[in-house]
């Protein structure tokens, strides 16, 4: 079995959750508020989220969230590539 680099299977993991939450970012900017409902209503499986879209969100809170997704995408990466590695120990 192959060693995973654990830097660079978090990295993927974390820059692969920073570009989702950019392409929500720019999704929320561009369409209206009903709009947002049906869709995440549709991701959800029919969650009604009506109640708690906000699609006014403040920059500074957006950037915040691109680079909390991106360090708990890195460190689910790094669980994920150590446990790999781990569990491909030959004995």
């Amino acid at each position: 079995m192959e060693h995973i680099d654990i830097r660079k299977f978090g990295l993927a993991f974390g820059l692969t959750g920073a570009l989702l939450y950019g392409a929500c970012i720019i999704v929320m900017a561009i369409a209206g508020k009903d709009q947002l409902v049906f869709l995440f209503n549709s991701l959800l499986h029919g969650i009604d989220v009506s109640t708690i879209i906000e699609p006014n969100v403040p920059t500074w809170q957006a950037l915040m969230g691109i680079v909390e997704t991106f360090v708990v995408g890195w460190l689910i990466g790094a669980c994920i590539a150590s446990i790999y590695n781990f569990s491909s120990l030959k004995k």
